[in-house]
């Protein structure tokens, strides 16, 4: 399958032809914005399809599927279990990542906590920047979950649920060191500050997962991120998921 040009878009194509790539199938993969022919068996791991239905069922992602954005928070959080240091995840609305993650990593066993932050109603106003709400992103947009994502963890007792929005409720977070970050707010300002506040904790290796960094209309966030990298001499790895792994050195 070859996917056609608009017309509109034709003038655009013949000044630069590397920006209109036609694609052919079959496609291994093609939702959530990513078509690859590529190999994509993690898809088929066990361990990770139960992971990932465990997440489906909290209601995070409505009728979307997002296997392999799901696949790379979980991939990150295997890699961080073995570290120093403790769990954090900024934007959690109904906890979809973070129930994958937890039976991925089976972490009722590990000797950590996971720090759960979000206002569990949406965006707070005062933290969205004029700019970014020409781009569409606005308040609110998420109903209320937060007795919903109580009652998901409440079986796991080395998880803390903080409900307030970000980054009021950071100094919440009692953890001397921290080995795995996921940052997921929609907006720069509250995310900018979470990684400013966990950078000197996070230990040597550990992930920061930043689940909007590539995407259309997130272009303040990846602005903000790009001079956070660039001020800690690192580099963001972008990725066709559209989210972005920073590793501490």
């Amino acid at each position: 399958m070859f996917f056609k040009i608009p017309l509109r878009r034709l003038p655009e194509v013949l000044r630069n032809p590397s920006l209109y790539i036609s694609a052919q199938g079959p496609f291994t993969y093609n939702q959530d914005g990513l078509a690859t022919k590529h190999n994509c068996d993690f898809m088929y791991d066990p361990l990770f399809i139960e992971s990932y239905k465990l997440g489906k069922e909290t209601g995070s992602w409505g009728d979307l599927d997002i296997h392999w954005r799901a696949y790379i928070v979980c991939w990150a959080a295997n890699k961080a279990k073995s570290l120093d240091g403790d769990f954090v995840e900024c934007g959690v609305y109904k906890g979809g990542y973070a129930r994958a993650i937890v039976h991925y990593v089976n972490f009722k066993t590990l000797n950590k906590k996971f720090f759960l932050l979000d206002t569990f109603c949406g965006l707070s106003e005062e933290y969205i920047s004029e700019e970014e709400k020409k781009c569409g992103i606005m308040p609110g947009g998420y109903e209320e979950c937060y007795e919903s994502v109580k009652k998901t963890f409440r079986d796991f007792n080395n998880i803390e649920i903080i409900k307030g929005t970000v980054p009021d409720t950071l100094f919440y977070v009692k953890a001397e060191k921290v080995c795995f970050l996921s940052l997921d707010m929609n907006c720069a300002m509250p995310e900018v500050a979470a990684v400013e506040f966990f950078w000197d904790k996070l230990v040597s290796g550990g992930v920061i997962v930043l689940d909007d960094y590539g995407w259309k209309g997130h272009d303040v966030q990846k602005h903000a991120f790009d001079l956070f990298s660039s001020r800690k001499g690192v580099q963001i790895l972008s990725l066709p998921t559209g989210q972005g792994l920073i590793f501490k050195p």
